[in-house]
């Protein structure tokens, strides 16, 4: 299975080949995790050329919440790639606890690299499952969240689950920006591991906000409409 949609064992070889320099003084964890981020950056550029295109809003540093289509396991490194450097640092993307922490591997790249903030997929006890991203959205970070909550196959996105809106309501001065994601199911559909290079591109709208009164399940659909306005943008 991929590491956030590239190959685990391309990730893999790059860490053992550090292995040696990782035992020397000068080269620290963070060090280690930087490098990694710089070359998942440099391969997810060459498999897919990882084109942002700003369409109503500029990349500027203010909390956001980037909300997208989801057909693939590149999604959230696609994203995560398309932003400039400077959005990338205060960012984080959600991850599914359970997929994202299986193996130490996919552990430390999902939190030395990508920063992830982890959600759990099932309720467990009365915890909130949302309360992580709260937590995350008060410290002042922003966010990529997939409002489907799973990926899906077809052209069009799923219905959007309630957690945008959640989300939302508590935090409504966090900035709501739709985004598409372009051809990225082409470079690794839904049950295939090997990827194939092809262009693709991410594409941000112009944000929207929850008007007052708005009901949850007609703001979710409004959301779900933005995102999908952005395909043929």
């Amino acid at each position: 299975m991929p590491a956030a949609a590239l190959p685990e064992s391309a990730c893999r070889i790059f860490v053992y080949s550090m292995n040696a320099a990782s035992r020397a003084p000068a080269i620290i964890p963070a060090m280690r995790a930087k490098l990694m981020s710089l070359f998942l950056l440099g391969l997810i550029r060459f498999l897919t050329g990882a084109q942002a295109r700003w369409y109503g809003c500029p990349p500027k540093a203010e909390q956001r919440i980037y909300f997208a289509n989801h057909q693939s396991h590149a999604d959230l490194v696609m994203i995560w790639a398309a932003l400039p450097h400077e959005l990338r640092g205060i960012t984080r993307p959600i991850a599914a606890k359970d997929y994202w922490t299986k193996t130490p591997f996919k552990q430390w790249i999902t939190t030395a690299v990508f920063n992830a903030v982890y959600v759990e997929r099932e309720r467990t006890g009365d915890e909130d499952p949302l309360q992580p991203l709260f937590d995350a959205l008060e410290h002042g970070d922003s966010l990529i969240i997939f409002p489907e909550g799973t990926r899906g196959n077809a052209e069009e996105p799923q219905p959007f689950k309630a957690g945008l809106y959640n989300l939302t309501c508590k935090f409504p001065e966090v900035v709501l920006v739709p985004a598409w994601i372009n051809n990225v199911q082409r470079v690794m559909p839904k049950g295939e591991v090997v990827p194939v290079p092809i262009l693709c591109s991410v594409t941000f709208g112009a944000p929207i906000r929850l008007e007052e009164g708005e009901e949850r399940r007609a703001f979710l659909d409004r959301a779900r409409l933005a995102v999908m306005a952005l395909r043929d943008v």
